[in-house]
């Protein structure tokens, strides 16, 4: 469900440095203090930081806890928050290793271990407060393999960038100009909408509209990964990637490989050539003042077996549901309205750097609002705005102030069959006044010690799930991160 590490495709590369600077006077050299290391050991350090590492090993483990003090609520449905207030926790840990194959290959594995769940079992509000509150919680801890990768680096020669070590890398060198092809397991959010400022909710913002494009219905399983294979090419001053995946073979379901890589094992895959979602995006890297920054254009296309808005708000006004239906995704939903379709959309990503330290962001996103939604979120549209600030002005240069402005609504087919008593993967209150879904964010984090960190977060959000006769709704978190 999100994209845990930036350093899964390589950082930007740095223009190249022009001409060569006047010699410097000679300067005396100061005298080493005792258990300083000597110019000559420094220089070696320096060196080794571009040798290239033939296998590494990672960890990190994020516990996250939420609450609300519950809220109006003129009525509820079997998809909705509840209004009588709760506190829910989350656990993710993961264990990460790689090898270096051979030249220019790398093989990367991520054991992932998750228990708790999300505010109402993860319904009732569309940019969901928390990136570790899977659509599959559980009370005892399920285990997976939500990584297993080749990753084959072709390089076209020119200037070089050091490669830092990390939980999806191995340090070393690559070519700035360069073709990378990965194939396994891993997520669609991997390859696609990263953003410097939010992408990592295990450090950064924990709304899901913070770590990826809200309306991209993008391949994957319940927690967030699937099997595929993905292409970047990356030039000095932009990219162009592509990603292939797997989609469930039901709404909201494990894959079929998760059958294997999942314990306890389940899953389903739809038919192979039906069932798949893919993208593209095209970056552009530019520096104002030296200040870096970026914008990303995706364009993305799914099939998979979608119910249609049309269709099945038409059955639910001849037959409209029970009044005690169960939560679940289109738990409402006829099997009728059923059939395998396209479904597309669009996002745009921006990041600038605008003073030292402080950043900001915004996406943009849209899709065809004509199917209910297959793996990711009910929303139609949606557009965020935020700000990034590091301490150093208090002087505290490792925490984080950040605070982001959510915003999100439906289609018109969309609104009508939440009338007429709808569910989707997310919302389903049993009727509807429509209102656009706002979401404020801010949170602060800081380190604890030299693994941890801690972060304070609160979230205020109006008319959830695109309804004005519920809400708002106030939810209070912390967040407890440590990594190795």
């Amino acid at each position: 469900m999100f994209a845990q590490y930036a350093a899964f495709q390589g950082g930007d590369a740095a223009p190249p440095s022009e001409g060569t600077p006047p010699p410097k006077p000679e300067e005396k050299k100061e005298e080493k203090k005792e258990g300083e290391k000597s110019d000559e050991a420094e220089k070696k350090d320096e060196e080794k930081k571009g040798e290239p590492k033939c296998w590494n090993f990672h960890a990190q483990t994020t516990v996250v806890a939420q609450g609300d003090p519950g809220f109006r609520a003129l009525y509820s449905g079997p998809n909705s928050l509840s209004s009588a207030g709760e506190r829910q926790e989350t656990l993710a840990a993961d264990l990460f290793a790689g090898v270096r194959l051979w030249h220019g290959a790398e093989m990367h594995v991520d054991a992932l271990m998750w228990q708790g769940f999300g505010l109402s079992n993860t319904f009732g509000v569309e940019a969901f407060p928390s990136g570790d509150a899977y659509k599959a919680g559980t009370e005892i801890p399920d285990f997976m393999f939500a990584h297993w990768f080749i990753r084959q680096t072709f390089g076209l020669g020119g200037q070089q960038e050091d490669v830092p070590d990390g939980p999806l890398a191995l340090a070393g060198k690559q070519d700035i100009s360069r073709l990378t092809v990965t194939v396994g397991r891993f997520t669609p959010t991997d390859i696609c909408d990263n953003n410097t400022y939010a992408h990592d909710p295990h450090t950064q913002f924990l709304n899901w509209a913070a770590v990826t494009n809200l309306t991209w219905d993008y391949a994957s399983d319940s927690v967030g990964y699937t099997t595929g294979l993905s292409a970047e090419l990356n030039q000095p001053q932009w990219a162009l990637r592509y990603g292939f995946f797997q989609m469930p073979g039901v709404e909201n379901g494990f894959t079929a490989d998760d059958r294997i890589l999942k314990w306890p094992g389940e899953g389903s895959g739809g038919d192979f050539w039906r069932s798949w979602g893919m993208m593209t995006e095209l970056e552009r890297r530019w520096k104002v003042n030296g200040r870096p920054g970026a914008i990303r254009f995706m364009v993305w296309l799914d099939e998979a077996r979608f119910a249609s808005f049309a269709v099945a708000t038409a059955l639910l006004r001849a037959n409209p549901p029970p009044p005690d239906t169960p939560a679940g995704a289109s738990s409402t939903v006829p099997a009728a309205a059923f059939a395998y379709r396209y479904k597309y959309g669009f996002g745009l990503n921006w990041e600038q750097e605008v003073a030292k330290d402080v950043g900001v962001f915004s996406r943009l996103g849209c899709n065809d609002g004509h199917e209910v939604a297959w793996t990711y979120t009910d929303a139609n549209w949606s557009a965020s705005l935020g700000v990034s600030v590091k301490g150093a002005k208090w002087g505290r240069p490792d925490d984080t102030f950040a605070y982001a402005y959510i915003l999100s609504g439906a289609s018109r087919e969309q609104i009508a069959f939440l009338k007429a008593g709808g569910t989707g993967i997310l919302n389903g209150d049993g009727n509807l006044t429509y209102g656009w879904e706002e979401v404020l964010e801010a949170y602060y984090d800081f380190p604890l010690g030299k693994t941890g960190r801690f972060a304070f977060d609160y979230q205020l959000v109006g008319d959830p799930a695109f309804n004005r006769d519920r809400g708002p709704v106030s939810i209070f978190g912390v967040r407890l991160h440590w990594e190795y």
